[in-house]
This record gives C-alpha cells, sequence and structure tokens, in this order.
C-alpha cells in the first residue's frame, strides 16, 4: 500500500537517494519534474497524482537532490545533477513511455530528458517552461551581484515563493551553459504541449515562443492563459494541465 506522507528513496552509489512516489498503472505513465527550490508536494504534482490514480494510469513524482526529502545539499546541485536525477528516475523507476511534465525549471530538466532518452518519450507538456534560464538570469544581474557570484561563489536571492531566500552558486550558472536547449533546434517526434501565464512576472511568456521555434516536430501546440501567473496553480489551470496530459496519454 502507497504511502502518501512517506516516499520511497532511489539509493545511488555515487550521488545522494532520491525520494520518489511511483504509482503502479497503465501506459503511458505520467512523470513530474518540479522546479527550482520547489518539491514534489506542490499543488500540480499532487493534482496530477490524484488524476492518474482515478484514471489508472501509472505516475511518478520525485525530489531532485537537494529538494525536498532528498539527500544532498542544494547548494551542490547543478542543472546537469538534476537532469541525472530525472533520468535515473526514468531509468529505475518509471516503467516504459513516459509523457514527461516540466514546470518552470522542470521544462528544461524535461528538454534535457527527453534528448537522453528520446525512445522513453510519450510526449512533453511544460509548464512555463524556463530552458537556460542561467543565461537570462546572468545577463539580468547587476555588476554587484556578479562581483559577489566571482568571489563568494553563491548568492542568496530573496523569493515571493520562499521565506528562505534562493542560493544562486556559480556553479549552477557555469554548469547550465554546458548544458543549453535552445541554441540549435530539437526535432521530436512525440507530441509536445505548452502552459504558459501571460502575467508570469519570472519567466516571460514570449519565451515559450522561441522553444516553440526551436523544436521540430509535427504535433506542437502552446497555450496561453491571459491573466495566468508563473505556478499555473489555480483551479482552471489545474484543470488544463490534468486536460493536456490525459490527452497526451491518450495519443
Amino acid at each position: 500500500m502507497m504511502d502518501a506522507d512517506h516516499p520511497q528513496f532511489l539509493q545511488r552509489p555515487d550521488a545522494p537517494p532520491l525520494a520518489y512516489h511511483h504509482t503502479p498503472g497503465r501506459s503511458p505513465g505520467v512523470m513530474f519534474c518540479g522546479g527550482f527550490m520547489s518539491d514534489m508536494t506542490g499543488t500540480k504534482a499532487t493534482a496530477l497524482e490524484a488524476a492518474c490514480r482515478d484514471s489508472g494510469r501509472q505516475y511518478t513524482r520525485f525530489d531532485y537532490s537537494g529538494h525536498g526529502q532528498s539527500g544532498g545539499a542544494f547548494t551542490d546541485g547543478t542543472i546537469g545533477q538534476w537532469a541525472a536525477d530525472a533520468t535515473a528516475i526514468l531509468d529505475q523507476v518509471a516503467e516504459g513511455p513516459q509523457v514527461v511534465v516540466g514546470s518552470s525549471m522542470g521544462g528544461w530538466i524535461m528538454l534535457l530528458l527527453a534528448r537522453a532518452r528520446k525512445d522513453r518519450i510519450a510526449g512533453l507538456v511544460g509548464i512555463a517552461p524556463a530552458p537556460d534560464f542561467v543565461l537570462r538570469m546572468w545577463e539580468d544581474f547587476p555588476e554587484d551581484i556578479k562581483e559577489t557570484l566571482r568571489r563568494d561563489g553563491v548568492y542568496r536571492r530573496p523569493s515571493e515563493y520562499s521565506e528562505e531566500p534562493y542560493a544562486i552558486t556559480m556553479a549552477l550558472i557555469e554548469d547550465g551553459r554546458k548544458h543549453l536547449v535552445l541554441q540549435q533546434p530539437m526535432p521530436v517526434s512525440y507530441p509536445v504541449r505548452i502552459l504558459h501565464g501571460m502575467q508570469d512576472p519570472d519567466v516571460p511568456w514570449q519565451h515559450s515562443l522561441e522553444l516553440v521555434d526551436k523544436l521540430q516536430g509535427d504535433d506542437i501546440v502552446l497555450t496561453y492563459s491571459k491573466t495566468g501567473d508563473h505556478r499555473l496553480s489555480e483551479p482552471d489551470d489545474i484543470a488544463r494541465l490534468i486536460a493536456t496530459v490525459e490527452e497526451l496519454a491518450g495519443k
């Protein structure tokens, strides 16, 4: 019997253990990749789990290393490390083809996962996806913050989403530059859906146009919510997300 409060852990010899919840069910499964400094207990992750359980579909949610209930320190994390975490969950926990859902930074992880394991992807759903966000972040930082990063290796940035400031590390930015996905076209042989709020203060809605332009496929749909914010966690947003995932899984 699955315990909703106590996750299972994927033990790894050379990396922190990863906390996850896996619900067996029919294929294709659904796998959720969360955002920067978020965890798998968020509204979107748990609402999708409930919807998949109701429909008998396989579902997997997890915490990256340094996030939520997983091991490791957040400040040791990088895009490459978190993409490796997602790949480990896909390889060792999820079964068969997956509709991968990526929220914010998870949209970047989702694309890296699709590039590494394209034979396992049944579809992608991006929620305000933020691929390559370290480039824009660095460009937007004033020189004093850049100097803090160069000198201290970390800058603690206040956030409206957390009581604790976001720890931005120089390692995150430097590693992120090695894992860019928008620098060249990306062929996709599976359906892709992008959901984005036009009142998003963190990832401008125009960035999803750039992503769609880079994706090369026959079934790519971008949906904007004129009043939607970055989280897209209001009841209408959740209903749209569930319907979108069910549509892709049904294909």
